[in-house]
């Protein structure tokens, strides 16, 4: 069993919607200990990276340039998810603001750098599995 699932982009992995990722000591110390298993919904729901941002706007996910992609950020939750649950995992560690991942506080959808409260789709998904969810930059 793999007690943790993280972000990817927190294990070092290029899958922000930037091509960059926000690597954590802490985190990649937990993969190399087998205790934690890197997973990217949005490239999971088969977006590019890079890609164009989305935020989360009325529950829909919608991208910078206006397009709803919430069907395919779904079906990156599932598969996402589908690991979580074959790994067994107990705990997250995601990424912070993230649409996908963020806990407690995300972006509001007008891309104007405001915040709300509020979870990414991910984390929302693990919080009703009984995860127990912490966020981090």
């Amino acid at each position: 069993m793999i007690e943790y699932v993280v972000s990817a982009c927190l294990a070092g992995c290029h899958c922000r919607y930037d091509g960059k990722h926000t690597a954590n000591e802490q985190v990649q110390q937990l993969i190399r200990e087998g205790r934690a298993m890197p997973v990217c919904p949005e490239q999971l729901g088969g977006f590019s990276t890079p890609r164009m941002p989305f935020e989360l706007k009325e529950g829909r996910a919608i991208s910078k340039d206006g397009e709803d992609i919430t069907e395919k950020m779904q079906h990156g939750v599932e598969e996402a998810t589908n690991l979580v649950k074959l790994a067994g995992c107990t705990k997250a560690i995601l990424k912070s603001r993230s649409p996908s991942c963020g806990v407690g506080i995300i972006y509001d959808g007008s891309f104007s750098g405001v915040k709300i409260e509020g979870n990414g789709l991910f984390a929302a998904r693990m919080l009703s599995m009984g995860l127990k969810v912490t966020c981090t930059d």
